[in-house]
């Protein structure tokens, strides 16, 4: 009976978590604010420290140890080892260097401050490590994950995460659960690197032939049952080899992330993974009295002032530093990473466990990096200002580059951005024998251009003396293409102050950004995602027989009107002028097949009177009759330029493919070719 109560109580305790976990998300999200931070809030709010509705979350936090492994494993499976070679070295070295400067700067700190030595180094790897899931989605929803900053933030994110299992296998060694001499600190780390390695191997080798048998059974529910064995199967056995529940689940995700059924794992555990990390999230923020906040605030606000600062200052300089990155990428890049992450909490629980964090320096932790997840939007929204003011700076720096180039011939075309678009329109500019000037921040895309003779100068477009020193002012065209809608706007606006007379070609990527870029003066914005529509639609109509030149021209009315056409309900129909264009009579090379119209002349196959089609070109090899004679043979192979509506065009493909029937029959229409 007992037992059957503290399940039942168990069971309720679950309940209203999970129900203030919903309540705060509804709330954070019709704020606009993290989830994160919705269930941390929530937690601290209505838990054991504030009103009390949970009055004991001891219980709780086991079930939130699932939680945690669940997150762990389901990061592992997105950070496969192969991504590693997509960030660089650079990036990659820029996140070391974020690490170990942000250990060493906050050991530093804490020490002076009187801290514990091992205690300080916990602190350090505390604030080393940012929120991976906050700051992936607000680079997803401002749509800046392929910016420069936002793919170093999931670089510098990735090598975070990977820390975090060196970092819980150090704890026990700095709580002085292993004697400090450097056998026994060499024979635990040892097991511990035995012990990775026999999960790994399982995890690369045996998870995926199981995953094989599985998939082979075509068994939806086996699946999901098999990978929420290997989440937590991995996590028990690593317990059982000496490492932690964390550990053990994070590496095999990592391990299993390079298989073919790893995104099938993935989706199995996502809608349980949910539940359970809010439960772990929620279970945090009870952790937390309010009343820390009274008697703690200025331990707090140091916290939250120091952490802010120095994660910021050390990753903007590892940027600029080690990734040679501008100021512009690296500020944004610094604000974005700047808070305590997800992992910092699984970390201070192994801490405090350990006697590394006593209970007050452990409540300090949790109520700064509530308030830093929660100030994370606002940062971010503010990067791009804040970006600006700190380039004001090295305006000096670029206006003596412009004095080293005076002597250049002004350009006909400035390119704004040296990727694949703009690399791209240099080869047709110089084929074709028209000057051209190339702005680029990206150093490393800097030296190949210059190695191979380009044009170019490094800066950022958003600033004014950049654009002097490409001699924009004088150019005829400009084109911007880079990753950054903010800098899009930016440079577009720059441009058009200084260029008042350029025809600007603006590229985007994003819908939502084509008036704002007209408003800010391009004369034409390419909008990938109507242009990717627009390629569809001309494929589709092009296979039914619709001639060539009337899909071009239709399309171009759609991009003429700044896609008007295409942002109009769904359910709403085109123009019906623009359904006319597609009807008008057209032009349209059409080949001759090998068939029983191949041989036969025009006369004889009736082209005029039978398709209503006219045929004003033959091209036959390297040579091309005009207006061509009815008695003109055609030959398999030959191209006939054709002038007909798309009706006509059509079943002039459909007598090529038919017998064309008794000979003579179209010598009435000898007149009609």
């Amino acid at each position: 009976m007992v037992g059957r109560v503290g399940q039942s109580e168990l069971l309720f305790q679950l309940v209203i978590v999970v129900a203030i976990a919903t309540l705060g998300v509804a709330l954070f999200e019709r704020l606009q604010l993290p989830a994160i931070g919705g269930f941390l809030v929530m937690g601290a709010l209505l838990g054991p420290g504030g009103l009390g509705v949970v009055s004991d979350a001891r219980e709780i936090r086991g079930l939130a140890e699932l939680g945690v492994v669940f997150l762990l494993f389901e990061i592992g499976l997105e950070l496969p080892l192969d991504a590693l070679r997509r960030f660089g070295r650079a990036t990659l070295a820029a996140g070391a260097a974020q690490v170990g400067l942000t250990i060493a700067a906050v050991t530093a700190i804490a020490t002076a401050l009187g801290v514990a030595p091992s205690t300080a180094v916990v602190l350090g790897g505390l604030v080393s490590m940012s929120s991976t899931a906050l700051v992936m989605r607000l680079l997803a929803q401002r749509r800046e994950i392929d910016t420069p900053h936002g793919r170093l933030s999931v670089g510098i994110l990735l090598f975070q995460d990977l820390c975090i299992v060196p970092m819980l296998i150090g704890v026990p060694i700095l709580a002085g659960e292993v004697p400090a001499s450097a056998l026994p600190i060499a024979w635990v780390l040892g097991k511990a690197v035995l012990a990775l390695g026999v999960l790994v191997i399982a995890a690369r080798l045996f998870f995926p032939w199981l995953l094989y048998r599985v998939a082979a059974l075509r068994s939806s529910e086996l699946m999901s049952l098999l990978a929420f064995l290997l989440a937590l199967g991995s996590a028990v056995a690593a317990e059982h080899m000496g490492l932690t529940l964390a550990v053990g689940a994070f590496s095999a995700g990592v391990a299993l992330a390079s298989s073919h059924y790893a995104h099938q794992v993935q989706a199995e555990l996502v809608p349980l993974r949910g539940v359970l990390l809010a439960v772990f999230f929620t279970s945090v923020g009870m952790l937390f009295d309010p009343a820390v906040l009274r008697n703690e605030a200025p331990a707090v606000l140091a916290y939250v002032v120091a952490v802010l600062g120095i994660k910021a200052g050390v990753v903007i300089a590892a940027v600029s530093l080690v990734a040679r990155q501008e100021t512009r990428t690296a500020v944004r890049t610094g604000l974005g990473l700047a808070q305590t992450g997800e992992f910092s909490f699984v970390l201070a629980a192994a801490a405090a466990s350990a006697g590394l964090l006593d209970d007050r320096l452990h409540e300090v932790f949790v109520a700064g990096s509530i308030v830093t997840l929660l100030a994370t939007p606002f940062l971010v929204a503010a990067a791009p200002r804040l970006a600006d003011l700190a380039t004001r700076g090295a305006d000096r720096i670029q206006r003596a580059a412009k004095r080293g180039t005076e002597s250049r011939s002004d350009p006909v075309v400035v390119l704004v951005g040296f990727g694949l678009t703009g690399r791209t329109l240099a080869r047709g500019l110089r084929a074709a024998g028209v000057p051209y000037a190339i702005i680029e921040s990206n150093p490393h895309t800097i030296g190949a251009a210059r190695n191979a003779g380009e044009p170019i100068v490094f800066g950022d477009a958003t600033r004014p003396p950049i654009l002097e020193t490409a001699r924009v002012d004088r150019a005829r065209v400009v084109s911007i293409a880079i990753s950054d809608p903010t800098a899009t706007r930016r440079a577009t606006a720059l441009v058009r102050a200084r260029a008042p007379h350029a025809h600007i070609v603006v590229r985007t990527r994003y819908v939502k950004e084509v008036d704002d870029l007209y408003a800010l003066g391009a004369s034409l914005v390419v909008a990938e995602e109507y242009e990717a529509t627009l390629d569809m639609l001309g494929a589709v109509l092009r296979s039914l027989g619709i001639p060539g030149d009337a899909v071009e021209r239709f399309s171009g009315e759609l991009r003429d009107q700044g896609y008007e056409a295409l942002r109009s309900p769904a359910a709403g129909l085109f123009d019906p002028w623009l359904g006319e264009i597609l009807r008008e009579t057209a032009s349209e090379w059409v080949e001759v097949p090998d068939g029983p119209a191949a041989g036969r002349s025009i006369e004889e196959l009736a082209i005029r009177s039978c398709t209503g089609a006219s045929i004003v070109a033959v091209r036959r090899g390297e040579a091309t009759i005009p207006s061509p004679l009815p008695g003109e043979t055609l030959r398999s192979g030959d191209q006939l330029l054709v002038v007909g509506d798309a009706a006509a065009v059509e079943r002039l493909r459909a007598l090529f493919a038919s017998h064309p029937g008794a000979p003579g029959a179209g010598r009435s229409s000898k007149a009609q070719v």
